[in-house]
């Protein structure tokens, strides 16, 4: 999909020295990605607390098939 954007170029420049990205766009969907990761994590750690487990921790350990 095509979309027009401004970005800041010094900052893109900087970004793509780090990662050694092979263009803009490579760099734009990289950083896409590693923000939707993050916004997944940030969602199941909303659910800290509010699960409750039930299980035997010492026997899952011992057990083979884990």
């Amino acid at each position: 999909m095509r979309t027009n954007i401004e970005i800041n170029q010094e900052i893109l420049n900087e970004v793509i020295r780090l990662s050694k990205a092979k263009s803009q766009k490579k760099v734009i969907e990289e950083a896409i990605l590693r923000y939707n990761r993050k916004m997944a994590q940030m969602k199941l750690l909303d659910l800290f607390g509010k699960v409750k487990w039930e299980g035997d921790l010492e026997e899952m350990r011992a057990s083979k098939y884990l």
